[in-house]
């Protein structure tokens, strides 16, 4: 990953948490837990996976920072959004949640050196190893498809 690469990726990340709650700002309760169908999330439970994820990043980026030969523990995001209470939670406190726990994620990411984008963690679910390099990558690129789906939801929903 080369230097413009990361500040690419970094910078998509630090803007997905205004880009978030602006998308959700005043939405209706019908809206926010609208779901398009039995297994699909609702705007709630995508606001929900975005806080959580974010604590998982977190603790997986550390371990790859700090940890000799990690391997990252597995999750499955929907048993998360099925048994945490995101639909629960108020949308305004899991979006200060996810923009909360994204800047710490930052604020680390920042303090990186060259060398450290290399290090990685064995990820069983994907059956490879996966490096802070990365992880930036998927932090940039992950609240951005989140954001689609939302604007796709709050679409879909006014038309039932």
């Amino acid at each position: 990953m080369t230097e413009t690469e990361r500040k690419k990726h970094l910078d998509a990340a630090e803007k997905s948490p205004k880009q978030i709650a602006a998308a959700v700002s005043g939405l209706p309760e019908k809206t926010l837990r609208y779901k398009p169908g039995p297994e699909k999330w609702c705007i709630l439970e995508i606001l929900g996976h975005l806080a959580d994820i974010e604590i998982v990043y977190a603790y997986r980026l550390r371990q790859m920072l700090a940890d000799q030969k990690p391997v990252i523990a597995p999750m499955d995001q929907n048993d998360w959004a099925r048994n945490l209470g995101y639909l629960e939670t108020p949308a305004p406190e899991l979006v200060a949640l996810y923009g909360l726990n994204r800047h710490a994620n930052l604020r680390l990411l920042e303090r990186l050196r060259p060398a450290d984008l290399g290090k990685s963690a064995y990820h069983p679910e994907l059956n490879k190893d996966v490096t802070v390099g990365e992880m930036i990558e998927r932090l940039g690129t992950h609240g951005a498809n989140h954001l689609e789906q939302i604007e796709r939801l709050k679409k879909e929903s006014g038309k039932k």
